[in-house]
């Protein structure tokens, strides 16, 4: 299998970086300057509430929104409080203490965003720091050395602890080995936690001084982030179309992984480089709400702020005699396009994913395997369960920040993101409900509607009697205007007094 990593950042506003296995899009990761990444950054904040009914505080880390801090996040690691990258860490027993007797209103605390806001909620925060190396995160609250849960070989779990033991890292920090620590030397290990020893006294001497709310440490761009975090020795190649981003890199790798500077390839054809990949092309199927899978059957997928629902159709898939075959196989390609489209949307929260009804047991058992192994290699965390009686699955996913469908695309003003407008008849209908009421109104003397093309036919064609009728009986001016650059659904009713002065209705 050939792993290719493409590093788009020509424009200045965006960095997209896509992971291609034998030209097939499996990652994709894309930042954009006006929406900052603060996932992993570390605060000096201030404590300006605290609500006792969901133990929790609201801190000010100097953001539009204040941060959200829940009393298992105080103190001591929870079950939350894991590294902002999705590294497996060691559990230890949430704080039973109450909220208002770990943090006092206008109490400065050190804290890291663990996940973005999203909608009007603001950033979850912690006080249970990591800060992540190439090989190892820096725990200073753990005190402790692990080894992530991903490293199944306890030959090779025990070498690595054992290695740090023999670094002897200063007591009152803990480490833990990333993945991508596994079968990484000695000295390997030695230079990522010098390095990690340095940062953190870096920080730890910053936040001494720095007065709150103000920024202590900023997470690395998305370029770097993803070559310390990602970037492993099975990719065979990394693909820059900038120059100095093909700079930086080099330099970057040069520190953490000499070996593989002969990886990089700085593209500088006339052809743009997702272009080149057929990149872009995938891009925008990843939008879709609906996803055909190869030979027939489709996939939709619906997407709201809090939870995904996920629909498997046979379609035209008729390759097989059988209807259980046909939900089996059409099963058995959604299980493996689902896995993959949920990473490249980066999507997160409560996943609901409807296959075809099977009667067979051991189809059912089939799919799931399926789709739990296609889940492993994602690196958000994910649970699944079985498959219920309905033919349903549960899934949840990690989500650290937005999905990529909110980066990229805004609410409709139109038809408030439902993806469906009123009919002409029913806009008119309702409008001539609220002309109905205004001319009730003593105050109102002159009602003037500006509508778009449709709706101004629709209501000189066929509502023009009702209208008249309503002026003749009330004495009032009803006046409708065509404005062409008016929606179907955008509609603005003004009402004007006997002195032609525009009045607000309650």
């Amino acid at each position: 299998m050939k792993k290719k990593m493409l590093v788009n950042v020509v424009e200045p506003e965006e960095s997209r970086i896509a992971i291609l296995e034998d030209g097939v899009l499996e990652e994709l990761y894309i930042e954009r300057i006006s929406r900052e990444q603060i996932a992993g950054n570390i605060y000096k904040g201030r404590v300006v509430n605290i609500e006792q009914s969901i133990e929790a505080a609201f801190v000010d880390i100097g953001l539009s929104k204040n941060g959200f801090l829940h009393v298992s996040d105080v103190g001591v690691p929870s079950n939350n409080g894991e590294p902002a990258n999705g590294e497996d860490v060691p559990k230890t027993k949430e704080n039973r203490a109450g909220i208002k007797t770990l943090l006092k209103l206008n109490q400065e605390v050190l804290v890291q965003v663990i996940k973005e806001g999203i909608g009007d909620k603001g950033p979850s925060l912690t006080t249970f720091s990591s800060i992540p190396g190439r090989f190892l995160v820096l725990m200073p609250d753990v005190k402790r050395v692990g080894v992530s849960r991903k490293i199944l070989d306890e030959t090779e779990r025990k070498r690595l602890k054992q290695i740090i033991d023999e670094l002897k890292p200063p007591p009152h920090l803990g480490f833990i080995v990333r993945t991508a620590g596994e079968n990484q030397t000695k000295r390997e290990l030695s230079r990522d936690l010098n390095y990690l020893q340095k940062l953190w006294k870096v920080i730890d001497a910053k936040a001494e001084k720095a007065s709150s709310p103000s920024p202590i440490y900023q997470e690395s761009d998305l370029v770097i982030r993803t070559i310390r975090d990602i970037f492993t020795t099975d990719i065979d190649e990394i693909v820059i179309d900038s120059e100095a981003v093909y700079k930086k890199i080099r330099y970057f790798l040069r520190l953490i992984m000499p070996r593989s500077v002969k990886k990089l390839r700085f593209y500088n054809e006339p052809e743009p480089l997702f272009h080149k990949y057929k990149i872009e092309k995938e891009i925008e199927k990843i939008h879709k709400k609906e996803v055909r899978l190869p030979r027939g059957g489709s996939i939709v997928i619906e997407q709201t702020e809090a939870l995904v629902a996920i629909d498997v159709n046979s379609g035209k898939y008729r390759e097989e005699n059988d209807p259980e075959r046909t939900a089996f196989k059409t099963n058995l390609k959604a299980a493996k396009e689902i896995a993959r489209q949920i990473r490249l949307r980066d999507m997160g929260g409560v996943i609901i994913i409807d296959f075809i009804d099977m009667k067979e047991e051991r189809n059912i058992r089939s799919i799931e395997k399926v789709a739990e192994v296609a889940l492993k290699r994602d690196r958000a965390r994910t649970k699944i369960l079985k498959i219920s009686r309905f033919g349903i699955i549960e899934m949840t996913r990690q989500r650290i920040r937005p999905s990529l469908k909110a980066v990229i695309y805004e609410r409709c003003r139109y038809c408030e993101g439902t993806g469906e407008s009123k009919t002409i008849e029913s806009t008119c209908l309702d409008l001539m409900r609220q002309i109905k009421s205004a001319v009730n109104n003593v105050q109102v003397k002159k009602i003037e509607i500006l509508a778009s093309v449709k709706v101004t036919e629709y209501l000189l064609n066929l509502k023009r009697r009702q209208i008249f009728e309503l002026e003749d009986k009330f004495a009032k001016d009803i006046i409708i205007r065509c404005d062409t650059s008016c929606k179907v659904g955008e509609i603005a009713i003004h009402y004007f007094d006997k002195n032609e002065n525009r009045i607000t209705l309650k």
